[in-house]
């Protein structure tokens, strides 16, 4: 990466603000249902600890809409950074202001405070330049660790940087370089496998990394519209119907191109997507009038995981079927344990497909599990992530 990092800079006995993406699932109880963005980001936090930095941590929490939502209140995130360093972290009631101002000025070198939500304020999300200038009084430098918010133009991401010196964290570092090199020099055979309900939010990677790559794997609800392109009958299944004429295009990209392009040969469908719904194996042909696509079937699982077995690099983005229903879930769990028997270069993508392979305790044995979602996306897209444009050059 040519962007300065938290190591190429003085941190020593600094105040600094690190942006973190502490944006967890959380359980209706108030719990945190997984911390693992929260775990990501104890790299950087530690680094600073040892340089007995004054750490100032801010992140947002769900969609608040510019209020206070008790529920999304950030404290029981510092209780957990608390536990996870065995250290005091202590949240504070807000995150701008003169209390704050005067709860950071009592700071040792080596203590840790995190702000209250930052989109309490809709200040926030707008980039409000008074709102970033408040954020950057509170330290001497910035540091952006929060991977899965770069590719916003908030306040807390690119706005601070206009005022203070502005670096990348550790994680951010890791995540650009990994999925950077994605895009250079990825060992072949190279395949992608895609998924999730959309093929409107994926075009954009799908066409940039399609010269790069020797496999498109294709599951999920956008299988729909590829099936769709191809002629078939997908029952009561969604389908994009603007995209249709895209994916055909990309299909006729990927043949001139020699890539394989591999959709599913059998599919398991459902009256309902619902738990309690009777399902059926069918074959692509064979959908039935108003039932629905829920997941792929066992020929296309076997296919898939053929075709995987073979690649010295794999990038997975999107779960395969509607994961969230556990009947519904085999064949994104089947396909992320061939995964992480591969002796391959691994890269899942953020967001439901970091939840699933974290979910079945397989991220450790994944190359690199990412924790933005639509940042990643954007970044293999050959998009420039505002939050890592404003950073410091090398």
């Amino acid at each position: 990466m040519d962007k300065k990092t938290v190591k190429d800079v003085d941190v020593k006995n600094k105040k600094v603000l690190v942006r973190v993406d502490f944006n967890v699932p959380i359980k209706r109880d108030g719990t945190i249902a997984d911390d693992t963005r929260i775990q990501a980001c104890l790299p950087t936090i530690q680094y600073l600890i040892k340089q007995q930095s004054r750490i100032i941590l801010c992140s947002h929490l769900g969609r608040p809409g510019g209020k206070v939502v008790e529920e999304l209140r950030l404290a029981p995130k510092a209780a957990r950074l608390s536990e996870l360093l065995s250290r005091p972290v202590k949240g504070l009631s807000d995150c701008i202001g003169p209390q704050v101002e005067d709860a950071i000025s009592k700071l040792q070198n080596g203590d840790i405070v995190l702000l209250e939500n930052l989109r309490f304020y809709p200040q926030e999300e707008a980039n409000d330049p008074d709102f970033a200038q408040k954020l950057s009084r509170l330290a001497n430098i910035y540091v952006d660790d929060a991977f899965g918010s770069c590719h916003r133009a908030h306040a807390s991401i690119v706005g601070v940087a206009q005022y203070l010196t502005a670096v990348a964290g550790l994680l951010l570092e890791k995540e650009v370089r990994t999925l950077s090199g994605l895009l250079k020099n990825p060992d072949k055979p190279f395949a992608v496998m895609i998924g999730g309900a959309k093929v409107a939010t994926k075009l954009g990677l799908l066409e940039n990394i399609l010269p790069k790559i020797d496999a498109l794997i294709i599951g999920g609800g956008m299988a729909a519209t590829f099936l769709k392109s191809q002629g078939y009958s997908i029952g009561a299944s969604v389908f994009e119907n603007d995209m249709l004429a895209h994916v055909v295009k990309l299909g006729e990209k990927a043949r001139s191109l020699g890539v394989k392009l591999l959709l599913p040969l059998d599919l398991l469908v459902a009256q309902k997507l619902e738990a309690d719904s009777t399902v059926r194996i069918v074959s692509i042909d064979k959908v039935p009038e108003g039932w629905m696509i829920a997941d792929i079937g066992p020929k296309t699982i076997e296919a898939f995981s053929k075709e995987l077995n073979g690649c010295k690099t794999v990038f997975w983005n999107g779960p395969l079927g509607v994961f969230e229903i556990p009947r519904f879930a085999r064949g994104t769990r089947s396909l992320a344990r061939v995964l992480a028997n591969l002796k391959a270069t691994t890269v899942i993508g953020g967001g439901s497909t970091a939840e699933a392979v974290e979910e079945m305790g397989l991220a450790d044995k994944m190359s690199f599990v990412s924790t933005g979602g639509g940042a990643s996306l954007e970044l293999l897209q050959g998009k420039v992530l505002p939050g890592v444009a404003v950073l410091q050059d090398k």
